[in-house]
């Protein structure tokens, strides 16, 4: 079993199963003790912003700030470079804990060692 996950989420209140299962699958990971790292592309990229998570509802889901802070707590989370430009978002604007970073950071952390890398 790898011993790292890297998950890029792409989807957000626009797929919202999709995203949802990102956030799960990532969650149960860290609670599991796996190393992850959660990074926001896409339409998630408005959840690194604070408050933005509370409006995201999908049915027998669990609630995603409760996903989004076990990340923050026991994982990484990283916005995408230019997917917080795209939206004009800047490291004040975001979550505290959250980083922004490029692709080269993804694919470093992808293609680690004992590295496992899912997208939603």
């Amino acid at each position: 079993m790898a011993k790292k996950l890297v998950i890029k989420v792409t989807a957000g209140a626009d797929a919202p199963e999709r995203c949802s299962q990102a956030f799960t699958v990532a969650a149960v990971a860290v609670a599991s003790g796996v190393d992850v790292s959660l990074w926001l592309t896409g339409e998630s990229a408005w959840f690194a912003v604070p408050g933005r998570a509370a409006g995201f509802d999908l049915p027998h889901a669990a609630p995603l700030p409760d996903l989004l802070d076990s990340l923050l707590a026991g994982g990484r989370v990283t916005l995408c470079t230019q997917c917080a430009a795209r939206r004009d978002l800047t490291e004040k604007d975001v979550i505290e804990g959250v980083r922004i970073a490029g692709a080269q950071v993804f694919v470093q952390e992808a293609m680690a060692d004992d590295t496992q890398a899912l997208v939603y």
